[in-house]
């Protein structure tokens, strides 16, 4: 199977050249990998003043909605023997999940 084609509004018509010191270009390099996007994705975006969302804070967010969920269980299972614990450990799960999906919100 081959790549799928482009439509005409999505096609780039314009290339730039652009040099750069080599460890500018690795500090770049691992910036557009963080992010899961190409080198020249990346480049555009930033450019262009577009935020940019790593995909490893995605990952983290969908850990901490997994791991909330074994916590709940855990409660659950033990009839709330641990509840002072489950309760704050699923507190600070909350918090840190709303912050990553505020700031996820706020630049995609």
């Amino acid at each position: 199977m081959g790549r799928p084609k482009i439509n005409d509004t999505e096609k780039k018509e314009m290339r730039l050249t652009v040099r750069f010191k080599a460890e500018d270009l690795t500090e770049i390099q691992l910036q557009a990998d963080a992010t899961a996007l190409s080198v020249a994705e990346f480049i555009r975006r930033r450019a262009l003043g577009r935020k940019i969302v790593s995909k490893a804070d995605l990952r983290v967010l969908g850990e901490l909605r997994r791991l909330g969920g074994l916590l709940k269980y855990v409660h659950q299972e033990t009839r709330g023997t641990y509840s002072e614990d489950t309760r704050s450990a699923i507190q600070a799960l909350e918090s840190y999940a709303q912050t990553l999906e505020r700031n996820y919100k706020g630049h995609s």
